[in-house]
């Protein structure tokens, strides 16, 4: 593979991670969080908060992977793992602050799999192979 293929195949597998920046826009918007009537305000703002930094750092993702002029796919890399490190720390604290993964009202499982999980898991996978090809293209001289 040459390596505009394959910066070419990173951009769009970096693409694919920042999709995940724009799911709780959809996801989390209505009463399973966002308009949950029994969260108080103040866990609402933070909610939209929450909500609205994801989809402003998904757009800036999209940027910096397709419009900025040289690509920037390092930090979009980076911005991903974040992401992915503030979801899986927040799994594995849940016993230590009272959260909880699975609420068995709003969340569904796919083969068995909470949704989050799965989701977050196919994420994390998608990010290593854009890890691969991002250390393929540095060793290069091209990232």
């Amino acid at each position: 593979m040459n390596t505009q293929s394959t910066i070419r195949i990173l951009k769009i597998v970096l693409t694919i991670g920042a999709m995940e920046f724009f799911g709780p826009a959809i996801r989390d918007s209505d009463v399973s969080h966002l308009q949950n009537p029994a969260w108080p305000g103040h866990a609402k703002v933070h909610m939209m908060w929450f909500i609205a930094y994801l989809f402003f750092s998904g757009t800036a993702q999209i940027y910096l992977i397709w419009f900025r002029k040289p690509s920037d796919p390092g930090l979009a890399l980076g911005w991903q793992l974040c992401n992915l490190l503030a979801f899986w720390s927040a799994v594995v604290l849940a016993p230590f602050y009272g959260g909880a993964v699975i609420d068995g009202v709003y969340h569904t499982q796919i083969l068995g799999i909470n949704e989050n999980i799965l989701a977050f898991s196919l994420f994390t996978i998608v990010w290593i192979i854009a890890l691969s090809l991002f250390t393929k293209l540095r060793k290069a001289g091209h990232a």
